[in-house]
């Protein structure tokens, strides 16, 4: 081992790569039961709705596969040999695309809820859908600036 490459260096690149796994699935699965719940409180009154309201869904789902996709890009990249540098970016990039996919999980199972529930006005369901969207792509734009 090397000065540049010392024998700890690859554990800083792994838990940049856990980090992104585990705080977007953490998101996926908040955005996914905070939506959840919504659907299931609209469908007793609205019970042809179910359907539409399935994005905020999909979309907090999403959420995980940014995270797994960061995750596999980051473990390609560690060898033996991985210096500290590339290291502590590897974690810098996990964590910032795992924190941002916790975030957007939040955000879209809380807007997914309330606008499940007021589905029964279309601008109320295209707001929620332009607004869930958005709390998607934010993070979908910094995946892909941090795997850079």
């Amino acid at each position: 081992m090397s000065a540049e490459s010392p024998e700890y260096s690859p554990f800083f690149a792994v838990m940049g790569a856990s980090a992104a796994m585990v705080f977007s699935a953490l998101g996926a699965a908040y955005g996914t039961a905070k939506s959840g719940t919504g659907i299931a409180a609209m469908s007793v009154m609205r019970p042809e709705l179910i359907m539409k309201s399935i994005i905020p869904v999909v979309m907090a789902g999403i959420i995980a596969i940014y995270g797994l996709v960061v995750a596999v890009l980051i473990a390609n990249n560690i060898s033996e040999k991985v210096t500290l540098y590339k290291s502590f970016l590897h974690l810098g990039a996990g964590l910032s695309v795992g924190l941002s996919g916790l975030a957007a999980g939040f955000a879209i199972g809380i807007v997914g809820d309330a606008g499940v529930r007021g589905t029964a006005h279309v601008r109320m369901y295209v707001s929620m859908y332009v607004c869930v969207w958005w709390a998607s792509n934010c993070l979908c734009e910094l995946s892909s600036l941090c795997v850079l």
